[in-house]
């Protein structure tokens, strides 16, 4: 009798994940996740000055390199926006979004420094 550490239900399912997080970094699957997420911050901001403020840029070289543009003031309507759909997006995905979350935070602290 031989010891099967998986069953079949197992391995189906790790190799779901395995197939979810290779394309979860996919630069069309980021680009889209991008666009949501840009439409979705500029529906939340009050103001048009706001909306106007917000832009993302994929480069045409490095297409996993994006450009994100916004003023201070719509930051948080960025991140609410997110937040929103972190549940929504394939693992890999989720885990370069909330990374940009953080760098996003960083950034904007640091310039707050500056002001003070």
């Amino acid at each position: 009798m031989s010891f099967d550490p998986f069953n079949l239900g197992d391995l189906t399912r790790i190799l779901k994940e395995i197939e979810e997080t290779k394309e979860g970094l996919d630069p069309e699957i980021l680009a889209s996740w991008y666009n949501v997420i840009e439409s979705e911050a500029k529906a939340l901001c009050p103001t048009q000055e706001l909306r106007d403020s917000i832009s993302i840029e994929q480069d045409q070289i490095f297409p996993m390199k994006f450009k994100v543009n916004m003023s201070r003031r719509a930051v948080p309507y960025f991140m609410q926006a997110i937040d929103k759909y972190l549940p929504e997006m394939p693992l890999a995905t989720r885990l370069y979004f909330q990374k940009l979350q953080e760098i996003v935070i960083k950034k904007f602290t640091e310039e707050a420094r500056k002001e003070y």
